[in-house]
């Protein structure tokens, strides 16, 4: 892989790690509820789910996904679920005791599942990885050392995301320091979540 290869991939992929979305988002109301090393630790789950994908797409077993017209739908119902539950959780949450509930490893590794479970249960995420990281790949060498290369370089890319929107949700947690305020938060966080879910309902296969 060349240097005017890496080039056009890293701002390409960068776009694509900034982009809003349900687990950048979670970032987000995982700081300001929780705080930034938390949000960040718990953004490992979203890592795993990332790496078993771009471990299924360099296998080619991704193609299973896009001519499946039954699992594609069962695994966006799915998320679109599981992102319904996380609204309604977030929705009902309690501003005042939200602080000391994540208090402990046990309370991470919860956002960590959530983080997980929340990229797992995006079909469509898989299916960019399939069409995206191809395009950067060198045919007429060993296929799956690039593969391995452009991956680690999503990846790294996508934690330097998780720190960006965990630090927007860092300030913006000194803006909810209320009660009052944490509850708007959460409720708007409520709100665009289930607009996710219900964009993942609408997705169709490229």
């Amino acid at each position: 892989m060349d240097l005017a290869t890496l080039t056009l991939f890293l701002p390409a992929c960068f776009a694509l790690n900034m982009a809003p979305g349900p687990n950048n988002l979670l970032s987000v109301s995982n700081s300001t509820r929780y705080g930034y090393r938390t949000a960040c630790v718990a953004g490992i789950g979203r890592l795993l789910a990332f790496a078993g994908m771009i471990a299924l797409a360099s296998a080619g077993l991704a193609v299973v996904l896009q001519t499946s017209e039954l699992l594609f739908y069962a695994i966006k119902i799915l998320g679109a679920a599981y992102l319904f539950y996380l609204a309604w959780q977030l929705w009902r949450a309690d501003p005042g005791v939200e602080n000391v509930v994540t208090s402990g490893p046990v309370g991470t590794l919860a956002l960590a599942r959530q983080e997980f479970l929340v990229a797992a249960g995006n079909p469509k995420a898989i299916l960019i990885f399939t069409a995206f990281l191809p395009q950067f790949v060198d045919s007429t060498h060993a296929i799956a050392p690039q593969f391995v290369v452009l991956g680690a370089l999503f990846l790294v890319l996508e934690w330097v995301a998780i720190g960006a929107y965990a630090y927007m949700g860092l300030h913006m947690r000194r803006w909810f320091a209320r009660p009052s305020g944490k509850r708007m938060f959460n409720r708007c966080c409520a709100g665009l979540l289930s607009a996710a879910a219900s964009v993942l309902l609408m997705a169709r296969r490229a």
